[in-house]
């Protein structure tokens, strides 16, 4: 396949290689055949031929002989010539009117297309920003349904009002219950310190008394152990006596 294409390729730069003209010639070599209408490579060009006919009814013109007869040969030659190298000059001339038309409305076309295509891209970014906002919108919807599905999980609202009523309820009891327990801990306080206070005069009181009673059992002893050595010393001195 590979060695086809390359043969195909040398055969075509062998022929282009035979051209007396290269393509970038094509415009040019076109345009001069339209102006002097040679259609083919081959022939004589319809302007040369003209040029033929009107010289050799020049000529005959300013030969001195007697040749009106070969003059108004050569003329109505001339003009049948002229005639018919004007036939395809109008034909050309209606092909290049045509054109022309044919070109202003191709351009008319082009602007027509041209602001259609501006339209459609002005079209193209409306929508995409409206494909934006009906996303955005279908978001918010699917977000919407969520918490409305959340919300239909939950209870009543009565039955939340109730149970919000009821625990505020508690919390006032509760309040009020711990207003109450301060208030008796604050007096079990003021209570207990009466109490220790009591207690530490009891207590200081009971010392009192305890060395008051310690005091008067020492006075109590001494007087017997004074009594008891006053009596040995009675004793005694009767016993001398004897």
């Amino acid at each position: 396949m590979l060695a086809k294409g390359r043969k195909v390729a040398g055969r075509r730069e062998e022929m282009s290689a035979n051209y007396a003209f290269g393509p970038q010639d094509d415009d040019a070599i076109i345009k001069h055949r339209l102006l002097t209408r040679t259609t083919t490579t081959r022939g004589e060009p319809p302007l040369k031929k003209l040029q033929k006919k009107f010289m050799s009814f020049a000529t005959e013109i300013e030969k001195d002989a007697d040749n009106i007869s070969d003059c108004e040969r050569l003329y109505k030659a001339f003009l049948h010539e002229i005639n018919t190298f004007e036939l395809p000059l109008l034909k050309s001339k209606a092909v290049v009117d045509a054109n022309i038309r044919e070109k202003e409305s191709f351009n008319e076309l082009q602007v027509e297309i041209e602001r259609q295509i501006l339209h459609a891209k002005t079209d193209i970014e409306d929508l995409k920003k409206q494909l934006e906002q009906s996303k955005i919108e279908r978001q918010h919807k699917e977000e919407c349904e969520a918490i409305r599905k959340l919300i239909c999980l939950q209870p009543p609202r009565s039955e939340t009002e109730k149970l919000i009523a009821d625990l505020e309820k508690e919390i006032t009891d509760l309040k009020a219950e711990n207003v109450a327990c301060i208030r008796t801990l604050e007096l079990r306080k003021k209570q207990f310190a009466l109490l220790l206070h009591v207690v530490e005069e009891l207590q200081i009181s009971i010392e009192d008394e305890q060395k008051s009673i310690a005091d008067e059992l020492r006075a109590i002893a001494g007087e017997q152990k004074m009594s008891m050595e006053e009596g040995s010393v009675g004793a005694s001195d009767s016993m001398v006596v004897d």
